[in-house]
């Protein structure tokens, strides 16, 4: 069983919950990944943790995606399994205790000899192109690539003035712009969003340098500059387009957004529960330009958000 952390598994479909959290097996030669020969990693199916790489990746002939080596020794954990009469190494994400396979001592012997034979319901596959947009943009290096240096989160909390005056100060962000996300209209305009018809919230774009500045604490700034409880509302500004929302590009970033949720809940910091949705992220858009900068520009103008004493949660 995966482990209690209220990991969300609310995506997962019926068989990735049978492997992952009951050790359940997928048959060989029907499965997603088996004959996937992309360039990019796999990732934790829960988690979004990064597990192996294409370049690892080797034909076992088993009918499973099977690899000479994890990207990282750390991201999984070896479990012995006398299950059905044998003894096998089970292997386990350590950062959602999912079951995702087996090692066994009879891979390539010119890599190590070790095959790790994992099943593909419990992996995300990222392509290669798709690394930087997704968030795993560091991890182009193993692909002979140059990562970027920067990474990106957009969060909605009210009237994107105030949070964009607030992020900007902050040590290791890089870059803000205001806009607008998680509506259906394209390219929409501040006149149409403010309808509250589109679907969009005004929204911060954080450009940040993740050896500053680590995605959790952006997400415990942002809980600490805005009241999360209050559902399509910061203060006197009232609709849709002012909810609290994390837009996550990533499960890494949706698994952090949710646990801090859930730790700010249990901390008993706020009267009421924390109504902050976490929506997958599809595209932002770039507010008029007399949105950007604005408290800079007017540094008495209106703005609903302060930053609260620190505390712990």
């Amino acid at each position: 069983m995966a482990k209690s952390k209220n990991l969300d598994v609310s995506h997962l479909t019926d068989l990735q919950k049978h492997v992952t959290m009951e050790g359940g097996t997928e048959r060989a030669f029907d499965n997603k990944y088996w004959n996937n020969h992309e360039d990019g990693i796999y990732v934790d199916v829960i988690t979004g943790k990064p597990l192996f790489s294409s370049k690892d990746k080797y034909e076992s002939g088993t009918g499973w995606p099977s690899f000479t080596k994890p990207i990282d020794g750390n991201s999984l954990d070896e479990k012995v399994d006398n299950k059905h009469g044998m003894r096998r190494v089970e292997i386990k994400s350590s950062s959602s205790d999912a079951h995702l396979g087996h090692v066994f001592d009879d891979g390539p012997a010119d890599k190590g000899g070790k095959r790790f034979c994992m099943n593909s319901a419990a992996l995300q596959f990222v392509a290669k192109e798709d690394l930087t947009k997704k968030g795993y943009g560091k991890y182009l290096t193993l692909f002979g690539e140059k990562a970027p240096k920067y990474d990106k989160a957009y969060l909605a909390g009210g009237c994107f003035w105030g949070m964009e005056k607030l992020f900007s100060k902050l040590s290791g962000v890089k870059n803000v712009v205001n806009g607008y996300s998680g509506g259906t209209f394209q390219d929409p305009s501040y006149e149409v969003i403010t309808t509250g018809i589109t679907g969009h919230a005004e929204t911060i774009e954080i450009t940040f340098d993740p050896e500053e500045i680590s995605y959790e604490k952006l997400l415990k700034f942002f809980f600490q500059i805005h009241d999360p409880t209050t559902l399509n509302r910061q203060k006197n500004d009232v609709g849709s387009h002012y909810r609290s929302a994390v837009f996550y590009i990533n499960n890494i970033q949706n698994y952090t957004a949710k646990k801090i949720i859930r730790k700010a809940n249990d901390s008993g910091v706020f009267d009421s529960k924390v109504v902050t949705s976490t929506e997958e992220f599809d595209t932002f858009y770039k507010a008029e330009e007399y949105h950007q900068d604005y408290l800079k520009r007017n540094p008495y103008g209106y703005s609903c958000h302060s930053i609260r004493s620190e505390w712990k949660f």
